[in-house]
């Protein structure tokens, strides 16, 4: 197992640890960027869902 690890990691095709974190610090910056509207899109979603779930449990 341990072997296997580490041939993939010394191997050069595909993606790169360089390319992955790179599109990992991408990401963290679009969330930080968007930290307050990705906050209300998801309170929203919750508000429905539990509106949706009280509505079921109540009938």
């Amino acid at each position: 197992m341990l072997a296997t690890v580490k041939n993939f990691l010394k191997e050069e095709d595909g993606v790169g640890s360089v390319e992955i974190i790179l599109i990992l610090l991408v990401l963290v910056g679009l969330v930080l960027v968007f930290k307050d509207e990705i906050t209300k899109i998801t309170t929203k979603v919750f508000k429905h869902v539990n509106a949706d779930v009280d509505k079921l449990f109540k009938n």
